[in-house]
């Protein structure tokens, strides 16, 4: 076969990948990140801000604006949103390219400045993957798909997660978790437990 046939598939795929390339670099898009923070009933007005500002002062963060603008012309699109109840989620910031870190600093004063509203006290953690889902099947075109979820409680309402991540509308998006908790005082030992617990459920 020769030096060349030997290898004939993997130049076959190099050459694929040269062709391919002014349309992969030309792709606007590197990654769409739908971002969904918990405001269900066991969210307090402490646990509330602190995701709001949290976030806001990532997105600050001189590393974090550095990560999102770390390839011109092949930016993040960001999208965020608030979930609790079944019909309780809705749209903070539409989806936006991020372009400069003026667009990042214009989010986070948006976040600052945000309001808790009335809510559904449930918590829909399968609807809100399937609504971060839908958010993302418009950024279809962005080389990697991404829902980032916090949340303080298990589900007790709406499909179960565990089937939604099987759900076809799921497949090839990476979905991420971070559990909200904090210690008081006198309870520390079982607030632990509590987020342990969490954590492996979110694991899971």
């Amino acid at each position: 076969m020769g030096e060349y046939g030997k290898h004939r598939a993997l130049v076959g795929l190099v050459a694929l990948l040269l062709a391919m390339w002014p349309a992969l670099a030309m792709a606007a898009c590197r990654l769409a990140l739908a971002i969904g923070l918990d405001i269900s009933g066991s969210v307090d007005a402490a646990e509330y801000r602190l995701q709001m500002d949290g976030l806001a002062s990532a997105l600050l963060d001189p590393d974090v604006q550095d990560a999102f603008l770390a390839m011109p012309g092949a930016n993040v699109r960001l999208y965020v949103y608030e979930w609790g109840g079944y019909g309780t989620q809705r749209p903070l910031v539409a989806w936006i390219e991020v372009t400069d870190a003026a667009v990042l600093n214009r989010i986070a004063g948006q976040l600052l400045s945000t309001e808790r509203r009335p809510h559904d006290p449930a918590t829909a953690l399968g609807r809100a993957m399937q609504y971060g889902a839908q958010a993302l099947a418009a950024q279809r075109d962005c080389w990697r798909l991404t829902i980032d979820l916090s949340g303080d409680g298990e589900s007790n309402i709406g499909p179960f997660p565990s089937d939604v991540r099987d759900a076809p509308s799921l497949s090839n998006i990476t979905i991420n978790a971070l559990v909200i908790g904090a210690d008081a005082a006198p309870f520390t030992d079982k607030r632990n437990s509590e987020i342990a617990e969490l954590v492996a459920y979110f694991r899971a």
